[in-house]
């Protein structure tokens, strides 16, 4: 077995059901295609990056899910009553089948690429963890040792808002736990985010292919 695993985090792709706070000003079926391309391009990202385990939900809608990607990816569904404890039970779970060292994304971030992912696992060889920042002030993507993890990283954490990162980075500092910083990118949630997002693209910003051919039909 590879000893390195990405969890993917995502929803099923249905339509007025994914990223909400666009389809208040954006038609829900762009939205819907946008989340689609999101997450193509997160899943090429991590191509030979390791194993990757596809968490989603929610609980009932698997075929839905398979319906788009088909039957090549390990999927498993999102269990616990937040997301924080969701997150922690994930990296329980591939630790109990494991494997030494794991990173979680979303699929919001349009702009990860394959190097911060090798990057993340690279950085797992000497610390206990890794953090992605984003720019909201929460994080795109976390990490762990096996032997570092505990699930209290997770704990009294208030989610969805700007203190999230700072939140958790005290509890690593509280546990010793050593960890290293990514470079900061933007998580798409809002048309601001999607806005400053095409700005960037039309700079020579990164992306990945399937959200640049959707970006060239968005206006905004």
């Amino acid at each position: 077995m590879i000893d390195k695993a990405t969890i993917v985090f995502l929803r099923a792709p249905e339509k007025g059901k994914v990223k909400t706070r666009l389809s208040e000003f954006l038609s829900e079926a762009f939205v819907l295609d946008l989340y689609k391309g999101f997450v193509i391009d997160t899943l090429q990202a991590l191509e030979s990056t390791g194993d990757k385990i596809l968490y989603y939900w929610p609980l009932k809608k698997k075929n839905l899910l398979l319906n788009f990607l088909g039957n090549g990816y390990t999927l498993s569904c999102q269990h616990g009553d937040n997301i924080g404890r969701r997150m922690a039970n994930a990296f329980q779970d591939i630790f109990q089948d494991g494997y030494e060292r794991g990173v979680l994304i979303g699929t919001d971030i349009p702009e990860i690429s394959r190097e911060i992912i090798e990057r993340s696992f690279k950085i797992l060889e000497t610390k206990d963890a890794v953090v992605g920042p984003s720019i909201d002030g929460g994080y795109y993507l976390i990490g762990f040792n096996k032997t570092a993890f505990s699930k209290a990283a997770f704990k009294n954490i208030n989610w969805s808002t700007k203190h999230v990162l700072d939140e958790t980075l005290d509890i690593f500092n509280k546990m010793k736990v050593s960890y290293e910083c990514l470079p900061e990118l933007n998580d798409i949630d809002t048309v601001e985010d999607l806005k400053a997002l095409a700005a960037r693209v039309k700079k020579g910003g990164r992306a990945g292919k399937r959200t640049l051919e959707i970006l060239k039909d968005y206006e905004d």
